[in-house]
Order: C-alpha cells, then structure tokens, then sequence
C-alpha cells in the first residue's frame, strides 16, 4: 500500500505589518488542512519583509523568544486545524545571539523540534550574517506524526552535505523553508540560469538521496530600505519534488499561490533498492571532504 503524504505549501508575498502577515498564513494554514493538507511548509522568515537587505540594528527587535509569542500562535494554528506546521522565525536566543530558526509543530500544538540554520551567506541584498550567528544543533531529522522531516533552511539547500547528513539520519523528506529572487536590474537570461540553478541543485538532493524535497519560497517584489539596490524580486516557484527528482507540484513566479501535493513515501524505498547509492558510498575514501580545500 502507498504511504501518501498530503503537503500544503504556503507561498505568499509579504508586508511591515506582522500581524496582518499571520493573519494570511493561518488563512492559508486553515484552508489547506481542509483541501486535506497533514502538514503546512511555510517560506523562511515569513513574519514580516525579508529585513536582511540591510545592516540595521533596529531590526534586531523582530526577533522572537523560543517559546514565546510566535511558538504561541503557530502551535495554535497547528492544534486548531490539527496538521503539522513548519515555520519559520528570527530567533532571539538571549541579549546578542540570534539565529535563522525553522520550528516544526505538532497537529497538537506542541512543538515537536527545531533546527537553526547552519550556512549563513553574506551577500550584497543578503546580509544575514549580520543577524544569524550559525547554527549549533547539528543535522537533526524531527520527529512528528507524519514521519521524520529533514528541516534545512534556504542557504542549506546549495549544500549536498546537508542533505546526505539529513538523509543518513533516517529524514523522510526534505524541507526547506526559503527566501530567495533575483535582482530586478540582472537580465532575463541571468535570472533564468539562477531559478534553473536553484531547482536543478535541490532535485539533485532528492535523487541523490532518494527521498522527497519540500521547498517553499516567498513571491514579489520587496524594496531596499537604503537605497543602495534595486531590491530583490522574489521568484516564487515553490516546489515539491519526488525521490527521482520529478517535480510533483510547482508553484507560479509572480504571484502568492497555496498548493497541496501528495508524495509516496514507499517510492522513496523502492527508489533506494533500485538506485542503491547509500549502499555504494565509498565512505572510507572520503576523510578529505572534511576540509576546506585540497590545493
């Protein structure tokens, strides 16, 4: 028998008004668990605008405690529509230490797991290293009611090394939570090979693996505070790909979409005997892969 797994995917655009932007999701949490959804993926940060675009300390109050006021609302989302939740939040782990957060709740409100973002870029719109110390929690699966979820954030998802530690760990399916667009001024042919890169990388994950990948993304266009860029325009395109790499579901690049997909977790076990890849690892021959270079 199939082991289905019906997923809700959340991809909206986002505003200043932190409530307004929790408003939207438990809209979207509530109507995907009545299409049938057993666990919402939300897109990373998705409390308010993607504040990284600047070095500025004042966005420092963002941030939330675990647990506190966002654990609070979330866990009650989960209980009150009775599917699991993955989110995502700007944590402040005491006075001068924060991290780029994924928390997953249970369909009873508690949560079942955390994990903090453990690559953190630096780059001109994407300045988190700014505001995320990495992550300390190691490549965790979380356990919940419908099965081990790999949660791995945004900047993870260029990693192959996230992935096989996730996927060695016992994970189910792969999830990331993300925020990621292109800038306005590059040129159509730029953009397209960056979107290309972005899914090609993550499906590679999933047939290298041989289990299923959840990535959700934000949507629109969200402009620089300082002036300094032309802001990001957010691609959109969330997906959900199956243990081959087939893309099961996609979502558009311009506009906020709510989506349930199903995957077949038994597929990612007949996958595995068919493309036997974590029996043939040579992992006596890997030692190096431990340092940063070899040159």
């Amino acid at each position: 028998m199939k082991k289905e797994l019906k997923i809700g995917i959340v991809q909206h655009t986002f505003l200043e008004d932190i409530e307004a932007n929790r408003r939207n999701n438990l809209a979207s949490i509530r109507k995907l668990a009545q299409d049938g959804a057993q666990i919402v993926v939300l897109s990373e940060l998705h409390d308010s605008l993607y504040f990284c675009q600047t070095e500025d300390v004042g966005n420092f109050t963002l941030a939330q405690e675990i647990p506190g006021e966002f654990t609070d609302f979330y866990g009650e989302a989960a209980k009150d529509s009775g599917v699991v939740i993955v989110a995502s939040t700007f944590e402040r782990r005491a006075p001068g230490l924060y991290h780029n957060t994924a928390v997953v709740f249970e369909k009873d409100g508690d949560v079942a797991g955390t994990y903090r973002k453990m690559h953190i870029p630096d780059d001109p719109g994407f300045y988190e290293k700014f505001y995320f110390t990495p992550g300390d929690m190691g490549f965790e699966p979380i356990d919940t009611s419908v099965g081990r979820i790999g949660v791995l954030v945004c900047w993870d998802q260029w990693f192959p090394e996230a992935a096989r530690l996730m996927a060695m760990k016992g994970a189910d399916f792969l999830v990331y939570p993300t925020a990621i667009g292109w800038n306005p001024e590059d040129a159509d042919d730029e953009k397209e090979r960056q979107r290309d890169a972005w899914i090609t990388i993550q499906r590679s994950h999933a047939v290298a693996n041989g289990l299923p990948v959840v990535s959700v993304n934000r949507v629109g266009v969200e402009d620089d505070p300082s002036h300094q860029t032309a802001g990001i325009d957010f691609w959109g395109s969330s997906f959900v790909a199956g243990p081959q790499g087939e893309i099961l579901g996609m979502c558009s690049t311009d506009r906020p979409q709510e989506e349930v997909v199903t995957i077949d977790l038994e597929r990612s076990d007949n996958v595995r005997c068919w493309w036997p890849f974590l029996r043939d690892r040579r992992i006596e021959e890997y030692g190096d892969l431990s340092k940063r270079f070899l040159v």
